[in-house]
C-alpha cells in the first residue's frame, strides 16, 4: 500500500512538472508574440507618419501645401495635372493621367504626350478640365490662379491635392505621396531612396573647408534678382557647403532685390545664373544692361577667373527630380574640379 502511495505521488509530481514546463513555454511563445506584435505595429506605424502621410489600404492622408488635411483615394485612373514639374513626379510614380498643361520645349515629358492640354500657365481652362471627367487633379498651392479653381473643382466631386515644392525634401515628400497612391513602392525605392542615396555620396564627398563664397543670380527678361541658400538651387549650394552671400539679407525661398554695392563688398568666388524666359536674346539684354554694362562688374574676382557660370535649364530652372543626383554632381565638378571629375 505504501508503495502505490508513493507511486502515485511520483506521478503527481511528474505530471506537476510536465505542467509547469507547458505553462513557462506558452507563456514564453506568447511573449514571444507579443514581442513581435509590437515590432509589426511600430513598423507599421513608422510607415505610416513618414513625411506625415498615412498609407491606409484604400486612401492616404496627409496635410497639404494648403495646411489643410486632406484624404486621397488610392489609385485614381483620371488625373489632370497642372504643373509640369509635378507632372514628370506623378508619371514617374507610376500615375495615371488624362490633362496636363502644355509643356516647354525645354522640359518635354513624352509620357504625358497623349494627355489632353488643358491650357497654360496664368491661363487654365476649368471647363476642359471638368469635361475630362477626372478623379483627380493636382496643383501647385504656391500659384494664385490655381488656388481659385480649387472650390469650383471641390463642388464637381473631383478630389484635390495642392502642393508646394521649393527643396529637395519637397521632392522626396512628393513621391512617398504619389507612389502610395499608385501602389508602387518599388517605385519610391527607385525615385527617392536611391536618389537621397545619390545625393548623400556627393554631399558626403565635397570638401568642407574651402568655404567659397557664392552668389545665385536669377535672369528674367524682366528684372535680375538673386537667391538665398533657402531656394531650389541655393540649397544644393549651402548642401555642397559654400557660403551664399544673400543669406544676409534673406534665408526665404522669395526673390531678393540685387544690389551691386553687397555684390562688390562681398566680391563671391563664384556666380551662379538661372535664367528664365523664352527669348534668351532678352535675357541676355537684360544682364547687360543692369549687370554687366557697370565698370565695377569686370573687378569681381568670380568674373576675372571665369567662374561666372549659367546654369543650364532643364536642371536648375526646372526641378530636376529624378535627376537630382545628376544636378548636385554638375554643381560639385564645378565647385571642386579636381574632386569630382
Amino acid at each position: 500500500m505504501k508503495k502505490r502511495i508513493i507511486s502515485i505521488l511520483l506521478i503527481l509530481i511528474l505530471a506537476m512538472s510536465a505542467l509547469t514546463a507547458c505553462t513557462k513555454e506558452n507563456n514564453s511563445a506568447d511573449k514571444s508574440d507579443e514581442i513581435v506584435e509590437k515590432d509589426n505595429k511600430e513598423l507599421e506605424e513608422k510607415t505610416e507618419i513618414e513625411y506625415g502621410i498615412e498609407i491606409l489600404e484604400d486612401s492616404v492622408k496627409f496635410v497639404d501645401g494648403r495646411d489643410k488635411e486632406v484624404s486621397i483615394s488610392k489609385n485614381p485612373e483620371r488625373a489632370v495635372v497642372l504643373f509640369n514639374s509635378y507632372l514628370e513626379v506623378w508619371i514617374n510614380s507610376g500615375g495615371k493621367v488624362v490633362g496636363r498643361l502644355e509643356e516647354t520645349e525645354e522640359k518635354e515629358i513624352i509620357e504625358a504626350k497623349d494627355a489632353e492640354i488643358v491650357g497654360k500657365q496664368g491661363a487654365i481652362n476649368l471647363e476642359k478640365i471638368i469635361a475630362l471627367e477626372p478623379d483627380l487633379v493636382i496643383l501647385n498651392s504656391n500659384q494664385k490662379s490655381q488656388m481659385e479653381l480649387v472650390p469650383i473643382l471641390e463642388e464637381n466631386g473631383i478630389e484635390i491635392i495642392a502642393l508646394n515644392y521649393f527643396v529637395k525634401e519637397d521632392y522626396f515628400r512628393m513621391v512617398r505621396l504619389f507612389t502610395a497612391l499608385n501602389n508602387r513602392e518599388d517605385l519610391y525605392e527607385e525615385y527617392a531612396i536611391k536618389i537621397r542615396e545619390e545625393i548623400e555620396e556627393i554631399i558626403e564627398k565635397a570638401p568642407e573647408d574651402k568655404g567659397y563664397k557664392v552668389l545665385l543670380m536669377v535672369a528674367s527678361p524682366k528684372k535680375i534678382t538673386v537667391r538665398s541658400s533657402g531656394s531650389y538651387v541655393g540649397e544644393m549650394l549651402k548642401d555642397l557647403h559654400t557660403i551664399n552671400i544673400s543669406d544676409e539679407i534673406s534665408t526665404s525661398s522669395e526673390q531678393i532685390d540685387f544690389s551691386m554695392e553687397k555684390i562688390l563688398e562681398e566680391d563671391p568666388d563664384f556666380i551662379f545664373v538661372q535664367t528664365t524666359g523664352s527669348d534668351k536674346e532678352k535675357v541676355l539684354e537684360r544682364l547687360k544692361k543692369d549687370v554687366e554694362d557697370n565698370p565695377a562688374w569686370a573687378s569681381l574676382k568670380a568674373v576675372k577667373e571665369d567662374r561666372y557660370i549659367f546654369l543650364p535649364k532643364e536642371l536648375y530652372m526646372y526641378k530636376a527630380n529624378q535627376r537630382y543626383g545628376e544636378a548636385y554632381e554638375g554643381l560639385a565638378k564645378i565647385l571642386y574640379p579636381d574632386i569630382f571629375k
